[in-house]
């Protein structure tokens, strides 16, 4: 039996975000896709979802979901077949990150959600190309969907993250670090410091893409999944 690959969406997305790569991998294996907005603190949300997982599975997540994903890690690591961080990176907020996301909380709570997200995510987070205009309407009807709220308590638990860099050097399962090559939110710096952090991992820049990979190069992003998932498993 192959084993079930979690998907963990990241800031204010929701399954769609791994639309292409779920259809695509779920010819043949189990793929579950996890929420990541129900909890105020990191750990609150990495702990209920182990609760609700397989006994053992791979493991992919893309920016705040990734940080949930070095969490899980962390608490459960025997769990934990295979990892793939997409879009994010290991560090704490600074106080001054973490102080900048107070008046974009306030702007959430008072009607002004979209206000507040493009200062996360600003338009140029996703990279020119034919279908942008298709992809940030995606982006902004998922975050419509999850609501304000949502975006309050992921702002929370990004404000209160601890640092993983003691977790990723004590990784011992086959692992996949991918971004895009444009990403001004996690920039290419980032995820290649990340992967010298990891035993072994295996870095892919995608060229011309931007925060956004499984969106804006599907087949890419599905193809360095399957390679992923092809690598030989480690025996716990």
């Amino acid at each position: 039996m192959l084993e079930t690959v979690v998907f963990l969406p990241g800031l204010m997305c929701d399954a769609r975000l791994f639309g292409p790569q779920i259809a695509d991998l779920s010819r043949e294996r189990g793929v579950l896709v996890a929420p990541t907005s129900e909890g105020e603190r990191i750990e609150e949300i990495a702990s209920g979802l182990l609760d609700a997982m397989p006994r053992r599975f791979a493991l992919a997540g893309h920016g705040l979901g990734g940080a949930v994903a070095m969490e899980i890690l962390r608490r459960a690591p025997e769990r934990v077949s295979r990892l793939a961080l997409l879009s994010t990176h290991p560090l704490a907020e600074t106080p001054q990150q973490a102080a900048e996301r107070d008046p974009r909380i306030i702007r959430a709570r008072t009607g002004r959600l979209a206000e507040a997200l493009a200062q996360d995510i600003p338009p140029h987070a996703v990279a020119e190309s034919g279908w942008r205009g298709e992809i940030m309407a995606l982006l902004k009807d998922m975050a419509q969907g999850l609501g304000p709220e949502a975006y309050v308590r992921q702002s929370r638990a990004l404000q209160r993250r601890r640092d993983q860099q003691a977790t990723l050097r004590r990784v011992a399962v086959p692992t996949l670090v991918l971004c895009g090559e444009a990403d001004p939110v996690s920039p290419v710096k980032r995820h290649s410091f990340m992967a010298d952090l990891i035993p072994g991992a295996v870095l892919r820049v995608l060229p011309g893409v931007g925060h956004y990979p499984s969106l804006e190069a599907p087949d890419e992003t599905a193809q360095a999944l399957r390679d992923w998932l092809a690598e030989p498993l480690v025996l716990r």
